[in-house]
């Protein structure tokens, strides 16, 4: 485990954390940009419908891995908001101290987990805009802020040239892939299980340097009901929310159930005959509804759970969708942490399989991948318990300038067809191939 204050501009000069205390001043931002335009190489990034978070540099982390990740970042946390010095003057969604964070999937993964404080958060959410600075020093005004926030966005945007990209398997090719599916319908039968997820990866190298930001953009302008993150090395536009807190109020969107749109005949009721007349699809939804249920039952006094999915439209694919909500159980005057929900939700049956305990197994046993953040959770968390976590999909890895490093997995039930989930491995990489320019 790492804990320390980060790299960041002379603004934010480094401190030690013996002692160390986090300054925040959130203030309105008139005239604030748009998300879209402010993003630079560097941001952070959480954006739906052009409204989220923009974070600019770092001032404190928290890295670390294996089965405590969770439970040491929440510590690390703690330990930050107990000591800081908060002036919110809005009081949103989003406003006040807040830290972007990337989990990964599994607790044998060798990749680390990331708690961050940016330097400036730039925010907008139902027309209002704000700017927040975090410091560990004395220099949170709204003047040093706006200017800092300047000076970020005076920086050209980069020169995307043509895109020129070369495609490679990963761990696997796909005819080792599709013997790896058959395996796991074998082992529906003779182990028990339900539903299996079953991922893969691909690598794209390109001869120029790959603009992270340009990459963002277009996910964010392209996939606006997904929420679009930045996290690191980490991007991506995921359409499934794992939980949302706001005010003590829990909200997830469950995805589970895929129809490729590409070849899909205009026809405007093929999406609901592909998918709520399909045993296959309602079968492999409705699994992962109850697994989310079942773990947010204990730290909810009332649940709202639709009775069927919805169909929901993204440019690439159609997914069934549900909307869950809960009330959160108080413990005396405490709510459930964000961080420890997290853990208690994650991975749900929509990314692992169900039961829980043996699909992550025999995960471990097929897949020869470390997902590394891929379908982990990737958001944010504020001081007050709030925060917004998705589930890391349609995302990619940028190991170097030059190479990216995409996954996609399938919900593998005892119907599922190892040629068929392949090809919906390829629908689902599509958002990534778009917007690096790679698709062929």
């Amino acid at each position: 485990m790492t804990t320390q204050p980060a790299d960041r501009p002379k603004a934010a000069p480094t401190a030690s954390t013996l002692g160390f205390v986090l300054r925040s001043l959130t203030a309105p931002l008139a005239d604030a940009p748009s998300l879209t335009e402010a993003l630079r190489e560097d941001s952070h990034c959480w954006v739906r419908r052009n409204e989220g978070l923009i974070g600019f540099g770092r001032i404190a982390e928290f890295t670390g891995n294996g089965p405590e990740r969770f439970a040491e970042a929440q510590q690390w946390w703690g330990e930050q908001v107990t000591q800081a010095r908060i002036e919110d003057q809005l009081r949103v969604h989003g406003s006040g101290l807040v830290a972007f964070g990337s989990f990964t999937f599994s607790k044998f993964s060798k990749q680390d987990s990331q708690l961050f404080v940016p330097r400036l958060l730039l925010g907008v959410r139902d027309g209002t805009s704000w700017l927040t600075i975090n410091s560990v020093d004395d220099d949170v005004s709204a003047e040093t802020a706006r200017a800092e926030l300047a000076s970020y966005l005076s920086a050209p945007a980069p020169t995307v040239p043509d895109p020129d990209f070369s495609l490679s398997t990963g761990a696997l090719s796909e005819a080792e892939w599709m013997s790896v599916v058959a395996a796991g319908v074998a082992a529906i039968s003779d182990r028990s299980l339900e539903k299996l997820v079953l991922a893969r990866d691909i690598v794209a190298r390109s001869s120029q340097p790959i603009s992270r930001s340009a990459v963002l953009r277009a996910l964010i302008e392209r996939y606006r009901e997904c929420w679009s993150y930045g996290v690191g090395n980490f991007i991506g536009a995921t359409p499934e929310m794992l939980i949302d807190i706001e005010a003590g109020v829990a909200r997830a969107r469950v995805l589970a159930g895929t129809v490729d749109r590409a070849g899909a005949p205009e026809d405007p009721g093929y999406a609901d005959r592909m998918l709520m007349d399909s045993e296959k699809q309602r079968q492999e939804h409705e699994f992962a509804v109850k697994s989310l249920v079942r773990e947010l039952a204990p730290f909810a006094t009332d649940l709202s759970v639709p009775i069927k999915p919805f169909v929901l439209e993204l440019p690439n694919v159609w997914h069934l969708a549900s909307d869950v909500s809960a009330e959160l159980a108080r413990n005396g005057e405490h709510l459930p942490g964000t961080l420890a929900l997290l853990e208690a939700l994650h991975p749900t049956a929509a990314v692992c399989g169900t039961p829980r305990a043996e699909a992550g197994a025999l995960i471990r046993e097929l897949e020869h991948l470390d997902r590394g953040p891929y379908a982990g959770p990737v958001g944010w968390l504020d001081a007050a318990g709030n925060g917004e976590w998705g589930i890391g999909l349609r995302g990619a890895v940028l190991e170097d300038s030059h190479t990216a490093r995409l996954y996609a997995g399938c919900g593998i039930v005892q119907a599922s067809d190892p040629q068929a989930e392949l090809a919906e491995t390829w629908a689902k990489f599509r958002p990534m191939l778009q917007a690096l320019g790679a698709e062929a």
